[in-house]
């Protein structure tokens, strides 16, 4: 099956609750059954990042692959790079079904999913399997809902999956487990940094609920102590009025096409307030390769998607791809990483 073919088969998967479609389409990259891109990643595209060579800045963001069961399958789709978990230390069921909905004529999705996993020692068994050579891989750490102890429990997943990783990404923005973005704040962010010790590359991943006070102090705080940048944004508590699906009142964070606007502008003032000292990675209602190329212009130098990717399937990599490649010659650039920040 090719990319093409298996992106066909969408509808169909739109017919089945979402988190069923979620799970059987894990199963089906395990299998090969979703194919392998075919398209050369034009020499435009690479780009540096985590101390190696990526072929292209485009990247699948975590909460797809929780327990890192098929890095090597998503990586035979063309991304640049693959984000695994959010991975908590123990196993977690997460919150009561249904949890997972799609807002079909909105292009988004809510989910209040609550850090389902399946916990760290099997997370670290599969994340051995990964073949980095292949793709880059980040691992995305959080916090139990029950007995957690954010001071003890960051600092011990870095820990645990920085060999097998590319770099660690810290979790501190999901809207589903209770505090957790209070480990936002100034202080409380301050004090997980410091005790955290990792040879490999830093980020933290934040809500794009944060008024401009606080992303200033959550940028301040990160590039004081060295992370090496951040991550925005997460899904968002907003519910724009303009949202006609009838599951737009679910509770739960909220992504896709109605998180790109303010996710893309909260990127361009961290771009600017950060002042070079961060890389920045883009996430938040990609769906094509021109809402990938905004973001960079908005100052990523990195894009992630998931919604975008779960609705249109494995064909779209490699029309991103080719649709990045004519964008950067369009602007008579000679690699994508001078487009980074020029319209922040």
């Amino acid at each position: 099956m090719t990319p093409g073919i298996a992106s066909a088969c969408m509808p169909l998967m739109r017919l089945v609750d979402p988190e069923i479609a979620h799970g059987l389409s894990l199963r089906a990259l395990r299998r090969g059954w979703a194919g392998r891109d075919a398209t050369p990643d034009d020499e435009s595209l690479s780009v540096e990042a985590f101390g190696r060579r990526l072929r292209n800045p485009i990247g699948l963001a975590a909460g797809f692959d929780k327990d890192a069961v098929a890095v090597n399958a998503l990586a035979a789709l063309g991304f640049g790079f693959v984000e695994v978990g959010t991975v908590t230390p123990k196993p977690q069921g997460g919150n009561p079904k249904p949890r997972l909905f799609r807002l079909g004529a909105d292009e988004a999705v809510i989910n209040r999913m609550g850090f389902n996993n399946a916990g760290l020692d099997v997370f670290l068994r599969n994340l051995r399997e990964a073949d980095r050579g292949l793709v880059g891989v980040g691992a995305n750490v959080g916090i139990n809902k029950q007995g957690a102890e954010p001071l003890r429990d960051y600092p011990a997943l870095v820990e645990a999956v920085s060999p097998f990783a590319d770099y660690v990404t810290i979790n501190i923005s999901s809207p589903n487990t209770p505090g957790l973005r209070d480990l936002q704040s100034e202080a409380r962010l301050a004090g997980i940094l410091d005790v955290i010790k990792c040879e490999r590359p830093v980020f933290v991943k934040i809500a794009p609920d944060l008024d401009d006070d606080g992303l200033a102090a959550v940028v301040e705080v990160c590039a004081a102590r060295g992370v090496a940048g951040l991550i925005i944004s997460n899904t968002t508590l907003a519910r724009p009025e303009d949202l006609r699906s009838n599951r737009r009142g679910e509770a739960g964070g909220l992504s896709g096409r109605p998180l790109f606007v303010p996710s893309t502008k909260m990127l361009a003032r961290a771009y600017k307030m950060s002042g070079g000292r961060l890389m920045l990675i883009g996430v938040g209602g990609v769906a094509s390769a021109e809402d990938a190329f905004a973001k960079i212009l908005a100052g990523a130098s990195l894009v992630q998607v998931y919604t975008g990717f779960a609705y249109a399937g494995p064909v779209l990599i490699p029309q991103m791809k080719l649709g990045l490649a004519r964008l950067v010659r369009a602007a008579g650039l000679k690699n994508i990483a001078q487009a980074v920040g020029a319209l922040a």
